[in-house]
């Protein structure tokens, strides 16, 4: 793949492609197309050798890192790492509030999630049963990749009520190279906790089944977490995923429950 011009447009071409790798069809096409604005919010324009280690992660390995993180969510395992919580500065709980009331304006327009889809987010992986659904915008992902905009949320969480869907949260995102200090910036470390995942192998073309294992070595879940096991096992290492993220809940009222770590985990590994 060659990158021909230097506009917008095909830049946000390249870091679709390359994001998602080589398309085996076009369901898969659609399929990982959902997810575009994660990746994006991974990778800024001068940071290839993120992208590339991704070139080989299929439609498939793209499902199963959502799948693992759904069930494995905040695990602070060997892939998981978290910001560290920090002394609350002056300042910090009115920029919080500040965010908290762009974000709760901006999920009212879309607790129908029909107006969700008409503003430009995609449901990610809609056939696949998940616990929380990831509406994400892609041109808001790639608005992150450079700036914070509170009323932009990466990403509407919904949970599913048969036929309709129901807000539950948003997701903001950040590009994988962030510092702790970056992303304080966008939301105060000592009020939110940014995580990502890390140390993803994925497995050869002739075990790519050893993903969906009970015990398996590779993914989000595997008992492979460096590049030297993943290569004597002849896997792709990727050193992080998708880039950073943060979850909020903005019709909570008190900010412990509204930027609540134990929330995201206790969603993710229970459904509730």
């Amino acid at each position: 793949m060659r990158v021909r011009s230097g506009t917008i447009l095909s830049l946000t071409i390249l870091l679709v492609c390359l994001a998602w790798g080589q398309q085996e069809n076009q369901k898969s096409q659609r399929t990982q197309g959902d997810m575009a604005g994660m990746l994006m919010s991974g990778d800024s324009a001068s940071d290839t050798s993120p992208m590339k280690d991704t070139l080989t992660m299929s439609s498939e390995g793209s499902a199963h890192a959502m799948n693992s993180m759904q069930d494995h969510h905040l695990n602070m395992g060997p892939h998981m790492i978290i910001t560290t919580l920090r002394d609350p500065n002056p300042g910090d709980e009115n920029r919080a509030d500040q965010i908290a009331v762009a974000a709760r304006e901006t999920a009212d327009k879309y607790k129908d999630y029909q107006a969700a889809l008409a503003d430009g987010y995609k449901i990610f992986l809609p056939n696949l049963p998940q616990r929380q659904y990831h509406f994400t915008n892609n041109r808001y992902a790639f608005e992150a990749v450079f700036r914070f905009n509170p009323e932009h949320p990466t990403s509407l969480l919904y949970q599913k009520n048969g036929d309709d869907y129901k807000l539950i949260g948003v997701m903001y995102t950040a590009p994988k190279n962030a510092s702790e200090d970056q992303l304080d910036q966008r939301i105060p470390l000592s009020i939110a906790q940014w995580h990502a995942h890390v140390n993803l192998c994925m497995p050869p073309p002739d075990r790519k089944r050893e993903l969906w294992g009970p015990h398996t070595s590779f993914g989000l879940t595997g008992s492979i977490s460096t590049k030297e096991d993943c290569d004597a096992a002849g896997g792709k290492f990727v050193p992080q995923v998708f880039g950073w993220m943060v979850h909020m809940y903005p019709f909570e009222q008190k900010p412990a429950d509204i930027w609540s770590v134990e929330r995201q985990a206790h969603h993710h590994n229970h459904g509730d």
